[in-house]
């Protein structure tokens, strides 16, 4: 190793001279993690396999396909993404639904831990959590990858089935979004295969290929020369290799093979300028790319690849923090902007150093302008000495505790480096070696070879684009000859360099004194130790050990907004605005600059019952979040810039809200159950106005001018001999009076009856999307959620297969339940889902029928075994997870009940006729609320 880091300082020395020249030297390799094993079968086949124990008991199993929607033909558009779901719909081992079926047995759930994805170039499947101590899972899941690979039935019915599935998936993603991007592929990409490959592909084709098509597709590139199995877990390796050489040695090898083509996007000299409208696209957006050469996979294995990743890291950053600081002006030029470097749109055969801005509808050219004006200032006269050091010391915090976790590591972590291996060549150093590489190469590298970097990322030629706003009358867009203009004129344009303003004021200038800790007390209720300081403030301490590196902590009292009258419910709404001011002495922007290389972060919040602190920190950063935590109680700053700044951009993103068509249906929805209570109405544009920021820092102050009813609690890696002194001397010194109070009831009942509403809101795409909701009264406790969240799972099998896949009808059906305490106990049920306009009124009867079948019945046997298999494997998980022991000591506190305390025999305890009883209880009370936002076909 040492003599690698020697080599390593040789490079960065050749970098302070010629960054680019430098990478393309002679350079060590980087290392491979040793501690996955990778291994290649006779037939072409490549696997992973890693041994983690976290989660234990759990494995994850993937197979990645190098092959995507790039490789169809015209009359196979669509064809790729339609052989992913087929692998769901019988193999030769598995007949039809026999896998999902099995997995669900198990607690692998369908959706959540079975699962692919279909892109443009690669294919995934994974199955997720399996609990590898279930006699016979790690074998089942490898003969699973194994069909996936070369034994998929391809069942002319289950593919009819399937088109309809297809079909209602394309209507329901099919946004105003998805129209702008299937406009760009063909004027971006002109000539390439790129300008025709959405995965979505056509309803024409979808709906009508020969299942012989879609075989040729899957016995030409399903093959092993093109996948990668990906085994990690609590596995014994050894085992799962010879199960694998074993298993898929009959997976034959295609020597004749049609050759995988990587295609080439052309260059362009001149900019290539698209400008898009639609009637249900609700602000401006800007892309622009500059593209660049990719770095080729086979170059992607030396140590300046590693240093040319936190190059562009660093300098997306840095760019992004001078664009956030352009937000804070009192007249902002746009709503939002941010850059980064990645592939170039759908193709990874090229790069590009990609700018976004969304802009205001009076300042579209400006905006964009103002974007292009920050990108070449960087590009001419490079970042600052102060921001490369505040950068780097970013991404190092970020890498060392990335290493501080190096045991703690899930397996999804390592499924996904190993998976981007095997599709990309990216590199798998492990944790250990990458922070060893670069936290001994960074100090050495100066900011000048970033800037020498930037000019190369940024040029003349090769840029794109992409403008995409609101069709409505007098809304004036730019055209292609005005973009092309600001694109020249940006280039030629007087500036100057960017002026870093700094300070070495430290977060607080003095200490608070007094604080003390009158009492220290151990609960064995979760294993916490509970202080009470002088001020009345209660501190909860749980001590785990899942995370190294991570405290996380929450304060919180009663009271909340609803405190205040319906009057201020506009200044009830802006009441986040506070967090633009900053805190003490420092604005946002300064605050951010000044945290830097911390590993610290606390927010606040103000619901409709409780106002809160919330916040995380590495351990040596306890100090930094206690003392932003007495900032955000005793110091929010006022900026009435900041606030002006808030107001131009949240008035500017919401002005054409409506035309969103989800924003009727969700007004709708909540008119439906609230029945037009003020403090459920949606903040519009012409509200923003009418904030007053006196009045929110006064409602603000109010809410945190007296911490003796705030109980904090933290979790996580905690020494609690440390912490306390910090503790006393910050949290034991915020403000008190010792008033006595809770939350008001507003009255925001929920409607009561039989309620219906079926409305008609043209859209681009026919479509119905529908809401169904079941409410009342039910009394709250573990038993009850737990036989809520049961029926929801239950239901959501049942529609899986009777709505989806027996007709057809969705992609999706969500089903949700939940129940509150306060201010009533109460109970509620909603099922959500999108279809085509003709097939509404049949699915509605089925979703019905099963609701009164549930109520009547109760669930199969076999369905509720599935729930209750995924239920019990997802709580031991569960209870590895801090942010899991922090909620559930907070809902405790708030409502007496605990989640944790005999959840596993209650599960175990539950029948089918427990489950029939709480539904029919639920669902008799006849409070049933119906929405319906139909798009008729168009004719």
């Amino acid at each position: 190793m040492k003599h690698l880091f020697r080599s390593l300082l040789v490079i960065a020395l050749i970098v302070c001279c010629n960054f680019q020249q430098a990478l393309a030297q002679q350079q060590p390799p980087i290392p491979i993690d040793p501690n996955v094993r990778i291994g290649k079968l006779d037939n072409g086949l490549t696997y992973y396999l890693r041994k983690n124990n976290l989660p234990a008991n759990r494995a994850d199993f993937y197979i990645a396909q190098k092959v995507g929607s790039i490789q169809e033909e015209e009359n196979q558009r669509g064809l790729a993404h339609f052989l992913e779901h087929m692998c769901f719909n019988g193999t030769t081992h598995f007949p039809g639904d026999a896998l999902k079926q099995y997995l669900e047995r198990i607690g692998v759930k369908f959706g959540e831990n079975l699962n692919a994805y279909t892109s443009v170039d690669e294919t995934v499947y994974n199955i997720s959590n399996v609990p590898v101590n279930t006699p016979g899972a790690v074998d089942s899941c490898l003969l699973i990858l194994h069909d996936w690979s070369n034994d998929l039935t391809l069942d002319p019915k289950e593919i009819d089935k399937e088109r309809g599935v297809i079909n209602e998936e394309w209507r329901t993603r099919m946004s105003a979004m998805q129209r702008f991007q299937e406009k760009l592929l063909p004027a971006m990409f002109a000539g390439t295969k790129y300008a025709t490959c959405f995965p979505i592909g056509t309803m024409d084709v979808v709906m009508n290929f020969k299942p012989q098509t879609l075989r040729d597709y899957y016995e030409k590139w399903y093959r092993p020369d093109l996948q990668g199995i990906v085994v990690v877990g609590d596995i014994d390796v050894d085992a799962v290799e010879v199960q694998i050489k074993k298993l898929f040695a009959d997976v034959p090898a295609q020597p004749n093979a049609a050759k995988r083509e990587y295609y080439p996007v052309n260059d362009n000299k001149e900019p290539i300028v698209l400008i898009a409208r639609d009637k249900e696209q609700p602000h401006i957006q800007a892309i622009v790319f500059n593209k660049h050469k990719a770095t080729p996979d086979s170059e992607k294995d030396k140590i300046g690849y590693l240093v040319e990743n936190y190059a562009t890291n660093l300098i997306g950053n840095m760019l992004n923090a001078r664009l956030n600081e352009l937000l804070q002006e009192a007249n902002p030029p746009y709503i939002y902007a941010g850059s980064y470097d990645g592939d170039f749109f759908v193709a990874k055969t090229k790069q590009a150093f990609t700018d976004i801005v969304v802009c205001k509808e009076d300042a579209v050219e400006s905006g964009i302008a103002t974007l292009l004006r920050e990108m070449e200032r960087a590009r001419r006269f490079g970042f600052t000495e102060s921001e490369y050091q505040r950068a780097r010391a970013e991404y190092l915090r970020n890498l060392e505790s990335a290493y501080n976790e190096r045991d703690k590591r899930k397996n999804d972590e390592y499924i996904n480096e190993y998976v981007r291996h095997f599709l990309d060549n990216e590199p798998i150093p492990g944790i250990e070696n990458e922070y060893g590489i670069i936290s001994q190469i960074a100090p050495s590298i100066p900011v000048e070879p970033l800037n020498m970097m930037m000019q190369t990322l940024v040029t003349d030629t090769n840029q794109v684009v992409a403008i995409f706003g609101p069709e409505k009358e007098n809304l004036k867009m730019p055209t292609e000859d005005a973009i092309k203009k600001i694109l020249q004129d940006v280039k030629t344009e007087e500036l100057t360099p960017y002026v870093d303003k700094v300070s070495d004021e430290p977060l607080m200038r003095e200490t608070p004194k007094g604080g003390k800790i009158i009492s220290e007390q151990k609960d064995d209720v979760f294993g916490t130790t509970m202080l009470t300081l002088s001020n009345g403030v209660k501190v909860i301490i749980k001590k785990t050990d899942f995370k190294a590196d991570e405290i996380i902590m929450k304060g919180v009292s009663p009271g909340g907004s609803s405190l205040f009258p319906d009057s201020e419910i506009i200044n009830i709404n802006g009441l986040d605005a506070v967090s633009v001011g900053g805190l003490g002495n420092f604005s946002a922007v300064e605050l951010e600059k000044v945290l830097a290389g911390k590993r610290a972060s606390v927010g606040y919040g103000i619901g409709d019952k409780t106002e809160s602190v919330n916040g995380y920190c590495s351990p040596k950063d306890f100090e930094t979040m206690m003392q932003l935590t007495y900032l955000t109680f005793t110091a929010p700053r006022r900026d009435d810039d900041a606030f002006a700044s808030y107001k131009n951009r949240n008035k500017a993103a919401w002005l054409n809200q409506e035309m969103n068509p989800m924003t009727a249906f969700g007004d709708s929805v909540t008119y439906a159950l609230r029945m037009g209570h003020p403090r459920t109405l949606r903040v519009k544009s012409d509200m923003v106005d009418k904030m007053d920021y006196d009045k929110i820092l006064a409602m603000y102050q109010d809410r945190f001018k007296d911490a003796s009813d705030f109980t904090f609690i933290f979790v996580g890696n905690v020494d609690i001999e440390e912490m306390k002194p910090l503790i006393a001397e910050y949290l034991g010194t915020l403000p008190s009076i010792n008033r006595k109070e809770s939350f008001k009831d507003n009255k925001i009942e929920y409607r009561k009856g039989v309620y219906k509403n079926e409305f008609i809101r043209e859209q681009e795409t026919a479509k119905a999307s529908n809401f169904v909701s079941f409410i009342g009264t039910c009394k709250y406790d573990l038993r009850n959620t737990i036989l809520m969240d049961m029926t929801g799972q239950v239901m959501d099998l049942v529609y899986t297969e009777k709505v989806r896949e027996d007709e057809g009808g969705t992609y999706s059906v969500y089903v949700g339940g939940n129940l509150s305490k306060y201010p009533k106990e109460i109970a509620g049920l909603q099922v959500i889902f999108d279809t085509a306009p003709s097939k509404r009124e049949k699915l509605m009867k089925i979703i019905f029928a099963e609701i009164e079948h549930i109520a009547k019945e109760g669930p199969s046997e076999t369905n509720l075994n599935k729930v209750k298999e995924f239920m019990l494997k997802k709580h031991t998980e569960d209870l590895k997870e801090n942010g899991y022991w922090m909620g559930s000591i907070d809902e405790y506190l708030f409502t007496g009940m605990n989640p944790i305390k005999d959840y596993e025999q209650i599960v175990n305890s539950i029948t089918a006729k427990d489950i029939q009883k709480f539904a029919d209880d639920l669902f008799k009370q006849k409070n049933e609320v119906e929405v319906s936002m139909i798009s008729p076909e168009k004719e």
